[in-house]
């Protein structure tokens, strides 16, 4: 590991607040005709596992595909890794029907578990989580625009490094900068500590951006990157696949 690199994965990682997202949905967005490109055609040490298809979630595409731009972003972070490890790409671009479902199952398990809570403290709870399904041009879900990107890290056998939680968990400890405020850490901690560290410092340093209560999500170019990143507009809006229908429709 170079000492540059060395001294990253030691810096903490600062506690930001959630997004406004009615302020946040007010950003303009330039538009961009980037193509979505397939991350499976990444070479090493970039791993594609399109976990939700793997699950078997209704409508979900066997492939990892974002903008061209953030393709070329994730290869400088595989490549800045300390030898050995590799990163691991769970989502980028999602199909609006995979959007509204991950928001509906979220939100009735929210409900089941908490019936006190009204309408408004409901869908705060949920969007802590997973954002609006959105396909509005000028306010579309994140990973809607081919920006968004869902990673993690894994080790020379290929299997992921432990992060404190599972992807998509919905508890506080999915929160970026949440072990960087408990006190008396366990080894296991520290190590957790140290991992988010790592990715968290090497994403930032390719020009991403995090949203701070899921550790693994990460945005290049969409409105919430224009958030955190203080940039006065995003440069990607909604994103559609390229299908051999859309391209004869569009020809012919």
């Amino acid at each position: 590991m170079t000492d540059s690199l060395s001294q990253l994965t030691v810096t903490p990682i600062v506690e930001r607040p959630e997004p406004n997202w009615p302020v946040l949905s007010r950003i303009p967005i330039q538009g961009s005709d980037e193509p979505l490109m397939p991350l499976s055609l990444a070479p090493a040490p970039i791993k594609v596992f399109p976990v939700y298809a793997k699950q078997g979630l209704p409508g979900a595409v066997n492939e990892c595909y974002v903008r061209e731009g953030v393709y070329r972003r994730l290869l400088r972070v595989a490549r800045s890794l300390p030898e050995g490890m590799g990163l691991i790409i769970l989502d980028g671009w999602r199909p609006w029907r995979v959007q509204q479902y991950l928001f509906d199952t979220l939100q009735e398990a929210i409900r089941a578990h908490h019936p006190e809570l009204d309408q408004e403290a409901l869908l705060a709870r949920t969007r802590e989580f997973v954002s609006v399904p959105s396909r509005e041009p000028d306010a579309p879900s994140p990973h809607l625009t081919g920006g968004a990107v869902d990673v993690t890290l894994s080790d020379a056998d290929g299997l992921p490094l432990d992060m404190g939680t599972l992807f998509d968990e919905a508890v506080p400890a999915s929160h970026t900068a949440y072990f960087e405020t408990l006190e008396d850490l366990t080894e296991t901690q520290r190590q957790v500590r140290d991992n988010r560290r790592l990715l968290y410092s090497v994403m930032r340093e390719a020009g991403f951006t995090n949203l701070p209560s899921e550790w693994w999500h990460y945005d290049s170019g969409d409105q919430l990157w224009a958030h955190y990143g203080q940039h006065e507009r995003a440069i990607y809006g909604p994103a559609e696949l390229e299908t051999v229908e859309s391209r004869w429709r569009r020809q012919l």
